[in-house]
C-alpha cells in the first residue's frame, strides 16, 4: 500500500511542482517522497520511479499523439538517427524515472543515516 501511495504522491507533486518550476523539481519530489515515507531504499527507488515514468511517459505520448508525433519524429532523428516516436518517449520517461528513483533512494538512505 505504502508503494501505490508513495508513486501517486511523487507522480502528483512532479506534476505541481512541473507546472511552475524546471523539469529537474522531480528530484525536490522524489526527495520529499522518499524522506517522509517509511520504506526500504529499493521500494523508495521504484515507487519514485514507477510514479515518474507513468506520469512522463503518458505526458509526453499525449503531447506527441496530438500534434501527430512531428516533433518527437525530428528528435529522434536527431538522437538516435531513426524516425521512432516512441522509442523518444519511452527514453524520456526512463530520464524522468531514473532522475525521480535515485533521489528518492536517496533520501531514504540519508534519513537511515540520521536515525541512527
Amino acid at each position: 500500500m505504502k508503494f501505490i501511495v508513495s508513486a501517486i504522491i511523487t507522480a502528483a507533486l512532479s506534476f505541481g511542482f512541473g507546472l511552475y518550476f524546471p523539469w529537474w523539481t522531480i528530484v525536490i519530489a522524489g526527495m520529499l517522497t522518499g524522506f517522509l515515507i517509511p520504506q526500504h531504499w529499493g521500494l523508495s527507488f521504484l515507487s519514485a520511479f514507477t510514479g515518474v515514468f507513468l506520469l512522463w511517459g503518458l505526458m509526453a505520448l499525449f503531447i506527441s499523439v496530438s500534434n501527430d508525433h512531428i516533433l518527437a519524429k525530428r528528435i529522434s532523428m536527431l538522437v538516435i538517427k531513426n524516425s521512432s516516436p516512441y522509442l523518444i518517449i519511452l527514453m524520456t520517461a526512463l530520464i524522468g524515472g531514473l532522475t525521480a528513483g535515485l533521489s528518492a533512494s536517496t533520501a531514504r538512505s540519508l534519513y537511515n543515516l540520521i536515525k541512527k
